[in-house]
């Protein structure tokens, strides 16, 4: 643990004050985590793992719901508005999008859009906001099983997250590519929660432990 007036000057706090952070964590089912325990939680995994790393995040206040597409995000947002002020944000959506079909440049621009507002929660700085890509759900069971092409749903995907990606460049926003340890455990049984479709504890602890240097890294510049 790192002493307290050190702390305080690394998260911009004033001495004596070293927290907790507010989190604010938005999404779909992989936010909220669909079919696994509340400790299992993506989120909840990172906010964990960096209180014992020294930084005094609270537990995340979570806005996502298993099916919601970009422009639903934005809707709950907007009902559950004022939303106040974060310390730190993340955001991950827009596997709901590819799957109802709806084409890449509708994401960019929903997307852009929900970025911003995210910026802005964090108190308007790009360098509170972590972005995670959108897993490839085609190598799940239920994907395979779908009958969809699972090689057209890994090229839609690639083509949402390279869009997410590009926006996050151009403002400085931290984006962690989750997509490629989401399909090398492809179908095995521990990576994968009951339903077949929905990542596993130990498959977020898996995306905890890509994103922990980046969120490690923006709350303590």
């Amino acid at each position: 643990m790192w002493p307290e007036a050190l702390l305080a000057m690394a998260l911009g706090l004033p001495a004596g004050e070293p927290g907790p952070l507010r989190y604010l964590a938005l999404g779909d089912s992989y936010t909220i985590g669909e079919s696994v325990p509340e400790a299992g939680r993506w989120p909840v995994q990172l906010a964990a793992a960096l209180r014992e790393r020294g930084v005094p995040l609270a537990e995340p206040h979570i806005i996502a719901t298993t099916g919601w597409t970009t422009d639903e995000l934005v809707a709950a947002m907007d009902a559950a508005e004022p939303l106040g002020q974060w310390d730190f944000a993340s955001l991950l959506i827009g596997v709901n999008n590819q799957y109802r079909g709806r084409p890449v440049d509708e994401y960019r621009g929903e997307f852009a859009g929900l970025l911003d507002r995210t910026i802005q929660l964090a108190g308007g700085r790009a360098d509170r906001v972590l972005v995670l890509s959108i897993p490839d759900w085609g190598v799940t069971p239920f994907g395979q099983a779908s009958g969809r092409d699972t090689a057209g749903i890994a090229s839609e995907l690639d083509a949402y997250n390279a869009a997410a990606a590009a926006e996050c460049a151009a403002r400085g926003v931290a984006f962690v590519d989750i997509t490629p340890a989401s399909r090398s455990p492809g179908n095995q049984p521990d990576r994968l929660a009951g339903d077949g479709l929905h990542p596993s504890a130990r498959a977020y602890a898996d995306w905890t432990a890509l994103a922990l240097p980046f969120a490690q890294r923006l709350l303590t510049q």
